[in-house]
């Protein structure tokens, strides 16, 4: 601990508590660990603190930063480790990939905040100390941070907040709260989850496709439904085969990755599924499980694929037996924001970004991507006609007549889901096995 730190622990242990004045004696264990718990913080933020990017001379400068000769900090709030392989790592280089693209932003950022990893540490008060290091903006990573992120732009009015995921700016949405400094940022990754539930469509020989999810929410259920509907098309369209004889069932094992004693083992329920006759795995959660399981089941000589989920390098981890893996690309949406919060100009905002169709791979256009797996073969050529024709709109997998498991009209016979049908998804689609609720 540094001096200043040290200092932090003796002003705090000074404080009243409750509102009262007490003898040390009689306030030890009401403060002494609320303060050193608060100068850990410190240190844990001050140890994921990242390097400052040098910026190349020649490049555009943003004038807020470059004019004063001051950095510009970014926090982020990471739920997950940031080398997860999923989610959190696709979150982390992103922001990574911001501060080389504008000079003079730097990154502090502390991981694993989570109630297994840190059981004493909430979202908000990361976010406290990472405004106390001089971040401008903090950008809380997950969908689990939600009520976080309000209660940090509401104490701290100066400083943008992100939260990726969420609708508490969307003012067409069901929970706009008027937060002025407060976004969220989000991908349409329903798409690049229609195109992977495709490939898997491909790649199962005995029609029997596993979907190994988190929790269940809004956002999980339109994923998971999305890969069915994008399964069930091709199944149909290209293969040629009877909707009845495609199985596609949901496993969710309650969080966004392992916690031992706490969810399901995502390593048990990969392995389940591949030892029970289900020879493609798709990927819900953050981690990845359905990829290393599939790696060994086809090392004892199983016939498995899997599809990777969040990481664009995802199939690196299991080439031979990857058909794919769609992919956010946070830089982005980002490099858009941390500009704004640079010059002043961040105010609320929903965003919800998609493909972009000319080019899905494209990193300064596109959100959502999708990297075809070497298992994939030739029916790459199916995964590609699907995506020319969800871009130029003559296939709309969000056009009824579809129905909800319970047998309730999810869109009825011509009609065309809107934003907020997608976004409020309230049960799995009929036709896939699992559970719409907790």
């Amino acid at each position: 601990m540094n001096p200043d730190q040290s200092m932090s622990v003796i002003k705090c242990m000074n404080q009243p508590v409750d509102g009262k004045k007490r003898p040390f004696g009689d306030r030890a264990s009401a403060i002494v660990q609320r303060c050193w718990h608060i100068a850990a913080l410190g240190m844990l933020v001050g140890a994921c603190s990242s390097p400052s990017p040098t910026a190349s001379p020649s490049a555009s400068t943003s004038p807020t930063a470059q004019a004063s000769g001051k950095e510009f900090t970014v926090g982020m709030v990471i739920v997950g480790p940031k080398d997860d392989g999923g989610w959190n790592q696709a979150q982390y280089e992103g922001i990574q990939d911001v501060t080389k693209k504008v000079p003079g932003v730097k990154l502090e950022y502390v991981d694993k905040v989570n109630p297994v990893d840190r059981p004493n540490v909430k979202g908000t008060q990361v976010a406290d100390d990472l405004i106390a290091k001089g971040a401008k903006l903090i950008i809380f990573n997950s969908d689990d941070f939600k009520d976080d992120s309000l209660a940090t732009a509401k104490k701290h009015p100066d400083v943008a907040i992100i939260h990726a995921s969420g609708d508490y700016a969307w003012k067409e949405g069901k929970n706009f709260k008027n937060q002025p400094n407060l976004s969220n940022v989000m991908g349409r990754m329903e798409y690049g989850k229609m195109i992977a539930g495709c490939a898997a469509a491909l790649g199962t020989q005995t029609g029997k496709i596993g979907y190994l999810g988190p929790l269940i929410n809004d956002e999980t259920r339109r994923y998971a439904s999305a890969a069915y509907l994008g399964a069930k098309y091709c199944w149909e369209t290209y293969l040629k085969k009877k909707p009845a004889d495609l199985k596609f069932k949901v496993t969710w094992i309650g969080f966004w990755f392992n916690i031992p004693g706490v969810t399901l083992d995502p390593t048990k329920v990969a392995d389940d599924y591949y030892n029970g006759g289900y020879d493609v795995v798709m990927s819900g959660i953050d981690t990845p499980e359905a990829a290393t399981e599939a790696k060994k089941a086809a090392a004892a000589g199983k016939k498995v694929k899997f599809v990777h989920y969040d990481l664009k390098t995802g199939c690196n981890l299991a080439p031979d037996v990857c058909l794919g893996v769609p992919y956010y690309n946070w830089a982005l949406p980002y490099t858009d924001a941390v500009k704004k919060a640079v010059d002043g100009k961040l105010t609320s905002e929903f965003v919800w970004l998609g493909p972009d169709w000319k080019d899905i791979n494209n990193p300064d256009t596109s959100m959502i991507g999708f990297l075809p797996g070497d298992a994939l073969g030739d029916n790459k050529k199916y995964v590609d006609e699907l995506i020319k024709g969800l871009g130029d709109g003559s296939i709309n997998l969000y056009k009824g007549p579809i129905k909800f498991q319970d047998g309730s009209d999810f869109l009825k016979a011509g009609e065309t889901a809107t934003d907020q049908k997608i976004w409020y998804m309230p049960q799995l689609l009929a036709g896939m096995e699992g559970s719409s609720s907790k």
